[in-house]
C-alpha cells in the first residue's frame, strides 16, 4: 500500500527516496546532469542538447521482438494493420512523455519513485516483475542478434548467442567516453536501420494509396478474429515496461536549471525529443509490415519468422542486396537493444534496492540469464525452437507491462507528487484509458497464447 504520511512527501520534495534512506542519490549518478545545455540563445541549440534520450528509448519500439508480429501482419493482411502500428506508436508517445515528465519534475526515476511511495513488499514485487521483463527483453535481443550473425556470417545460432556476451565490453567502452558517446552510437545504429529499410522500401515501390488507406482504422481489425489476434500482438510487443524506467532516468543526464522555469522548458524539449524519435520507430515498424505486404501478401506465403523473410526478400523484390540489408538492420537492432536493456537494468536495481553492481557484472549477469535458455532450447529442439522462445519472451513482457504503467500514471496524476507539473485532467483520463486498453489487450494476448 502507498505511504500516505506527510513526511514521505517532504522526503519526496527533497529527493531523499524511501523513508530511512540516509542520503539522497540521483539517478545514474555517474552521468546525472553531465550533458551541458546552453542557457539562453537560439532554442534550437537547447533542443539539440536534449536530443538523445528519446532515441535511446525508441530502440525498444523496434527491437527484434517486434519484427515477427510486423512480418506476420503484413504477409497475412496486407496494409490493413498499419493503423494498429500507428495507434500503438501514439500510445508509446504518450507514456514516454509522462515518463520524462516524472523524471524531470520529481528529480527521481520511476524505480526511485516506487521506492519512495510504496511499501517494501510492493516494491519487491515491482522489482521482480521489472527484472523479469528485462530478462525477457534481453532474451529477444540475444535471439535477434544471433539470427543476424547466422544470416550474415553463417555463424551457428548457438555460437551467435554466446558471442553476444561480448557486447558487455562495448557498453563499458562507450560509457567510459561519456553519455553523449553512448547516445551517438545508438543514433548511428538507428540511422543504419532506417537507411536499410528506406532502400528496401524504394526498391519495393509499394502503392502509396494502399499505404495511406492502411493507416485508416478498419472495423475488420476487430471483427476478424485472426486479424485481431495479430493486432493485439503488435500492440503487446510495442510498449516495453523497462523503457518507462529508462526514460525517467536518462532525461536527467541533461544539465538544465533545476528551477520551475528550467524544469518546464526541460519537459518541453524532452517530450519533443522522444516524439520525434518515436516517429522514426513508427517508420521502421511500418516499413517491416509494408515490405512483408509487398513481398508476400496475396502470394499465399504467410511469413512469421525472421529467417524465412530473409530468404524470400531478395528473390521476391528482385533486389539482390535486400536480404543483406534486412539482416544488417536486424543486427543493428539487436546491438542497440542490448545497450538500453543494460541501462534499464542498472536503473531498476539501483532505484529499487540501492544496490550498485559494476557495469560489467550487471551486463554479464543479465546477458547470462538470457543466453542460458537460448542455448538450452537450441541444443534440445534445434534452431526452430528459438522462434517459439521469441514469442514467449513477448508474452512475458506483456505480463509485466501493468507493473510499470500503473505506477507511472499514479505518480504523474498526483498533485502531491508532481506539484504544478501534475498532468491536466483530460490528459489523466486519456492516460488511464490507454493504460486500461493496453492491460486488457495484453491479457487477451496472454490468454490466447496460452489457451487459444
Amino acid at each position: 500500500m502507498p505511504h500516505s504520511d506527510v513526511s514521505v512527501d517532504l522526503e519526496w520534495k527533497r529527493g531523499a527516496g524511501a523513508p530511512g534512506d540516509s542520503e539522497a542519490r540521483p539517478s545514474l549518478p555517474e552521468v546525472n546532469a553531465s550533458v551541458r545545455v546552453p542557457r539562453g540563445g537560439f532554442w534550437v541549440k537547447r533542443l539539440l542538447a536534449f536530443a538523445g534520450p528519446g532515441y535511446m528509448v525508441s530502440v525498444g519500439y523496434m527491437d527484434p521482438g517486434n519484427w515477427a508480429t510486423d512480418l506476420a501482419g503484413g504477409s497475412k493482411f496486407g496494409y490493413t494493420l498499419l493503423a494498429v502500428i500507428m495507434l500503438s506508436n501514439l500510445m508509446a508517445i504518450l507514456l514516454q512523455a509522462l515518463s520524462a515528465r516524472l523524471g524531470i519534475a520529481s528529480g527521481m526515476d520511476l524505480a526511485q519513485a516506487c521506492r519512495a511511495r510504496f511499501s517494501r513488499p510492493v516494491n519487491l514485487m515491482l522489482w521482480l516483475a521489472c527484472e523479469l521483463a528485462i530478462i525477457a527483453c534481453d532474451l529477444a535481443e540475444v535471439i535477434g542478434t544471433a539470427i543476424a550473425l547466422k544470416l550474415l556470417f553463417g555463424i551457428p545460432l548457438l555460437w551467435g548467442a554466446v558471442i553476444t556476451v561480448f557486447d558487455a565490453f562495448l557498453m563499458l567502452l562507450l560509457m567510459s567516453r561519456g553519455f553523449r558517446a553512448l547516445e551517438a552510437f545508438v543514433i548511428a545504429l538507428l540511422i543504419i536501420i532506417a537507411g536499410c529499410f528506406a532502400i528496401q522500401i524504394i526498391a519495393a515501390a509499394p502503392p502509396v494509396a494502399a499505404i495511406l488507406g492502411g493507416f485508416m482504422p478498419s472495423k475488420e481489425i476487430v471483427t476478424n478474429p485472426e486479424m485481431l489476434y495479430v493486432a493485439i500482438g503488435i500492440l503487446g510487443a510495442t510498449v516495453m515496461p523497462h523503457n518507462l524506467y529508462l526514460h525517467s532516468s536518462i532525461v536527467q543526464t541533461r544539465d538544465y536549471d533545476r528551477t520551475t522555469e528550467g524544469k518546464r522548458e526541460a519537459i518541453g524539449f524532452a517530450v519533443a525529443d522522444s516524439t520525434i524519435a518515436l516517429m522514426l520507430a513508427l517508420f521502421v515498424n511500418a516499413a517491416i509490415l509494408i515490405l512483408a505486404a509487398v513481398a508476400f501478401y496475396g502470394s499465399g506465403t504467410e511469413v512469421a519468422e525472421i529467417e524465412q523473410a530473409y530468404e524470400l526478400l531478395s528473390p521476391v523484390l528482385g533486389l539482390g542486396i535486400a536480404s543483406t540489408l534486412f539482416a544488417i538492420a536486424l543486427l543493428a537492432s539487436g546491438m542497440n537493444s542490448t545497450i538500453t536493456a543494460t541501462l534499464a537494468g542498472q536503473i531498476v536495481m539501483e532505484g529499487f534496492l540501492r544496490l550498485r553492481l559494476p557495469h560489467w557484472a550487471r551486463r554479464l549477469l543479465t546477458r547470462g540469464l538470457a543466453i542460458i535458455p537460448v542455448v538450452a532450447v537450441t541444443a534440445l529442439y534445434g534452431e526452430g525452437g528459438t522462434a517459439e522462445l521469441l514469442v514467449l519472451s513477448q508474452v512475458v513482457l506483456s505480463m509485466q507491462l501493468p507493473f510499470a504503467v500503473i505506477p507511472l500514471i499514479t505518480f504523474v496524476t498526483s498533485k502531491r507528487i508532481m506539484g504544478q507539473f501534475v498532468v491536466s485532467r483530460w490528459l489523466a483520463v486519456l492516460a488511464w484509458f490507454v493504460a486500461g486498453l493496453i492491460v486488457v489487450l495484453n491479457l487477451k494476448l496472454l490468454w490466447d497464447t496460452l489457451f487459444g
